[in-house]
C-alpha cells in the first residue's frame, strides 16, 4: 500500500472516531463514497470538535442539491489551517445565503495524533 493511500486511510479513521460519531453523512451517492456530507447543524458540530481539538480544516466545500456550491480553503485567509477564524467565519457567512446546503471538509491532523 502506498505512503499516500495508507495517510488518507488514518485521517478517514481519526476523523470517524473523533469528528464524525453520532452525526449523519448526507452523501447518498452524489459524490465519492470516503467524502462525508453533514447538514449545517452537524458540520457545526463538526468544527466545534475541530477547534476544541486543536486540528484544522484545509477547506470546506458546500454542496447544493447533490451539485458542486463553493469551496473556500484556508490559503485565502490565514497562514494555518488550525486558525478556527478562518473555517468558523467562512461557514457564518455560508450560513447567511440562506441556502440549504449541506457541508464538507478536508481536515489537517497532525502525525502524532495519527499515530496513537
Amino acid at each position: 500500500m502506498n505512503s499516500k493511500l495508507l495517510a488518507r486511510i488514518k485521517v478517514d479513521a481519526y476523523c470517524d472516531k473523533h469528528l464524525f460519531y453520532g452525526l449523519t453523512n448526507l452523501n447518498d451517492g452524489f459524490d465519492d463514497s470516503r467524502i462525508k456530507y453533514f447538514s449545517e447543524k452537524d458540520f457545526e458540530v463538526v468544527l466545534e470538535r475541530v477547534k476544541s481539538l486543536g486540528i484544522g480544516i484545509f477547506g470546506i466545500e458546500p454542496w447544493k442539491n447533490g451539485h458542486y456550491y463553493d469551496c473556500k480553503v484556508y490559503e485565502s485567509h490565514t497562514s494555518d489551517p488550525t486558525d478556527a477564524t478562518w473555517y468558523m467565519t467562512c461557514f457564518e457567512n455560508f450560513k447567511k445565503r440562506g441556502d440549504n446546503i449541506v457541508y464538507a471538509a478536508s481536515y489537517f491532523i497532525p502525525k502524532k495524533l495519527l499515530s496513537e
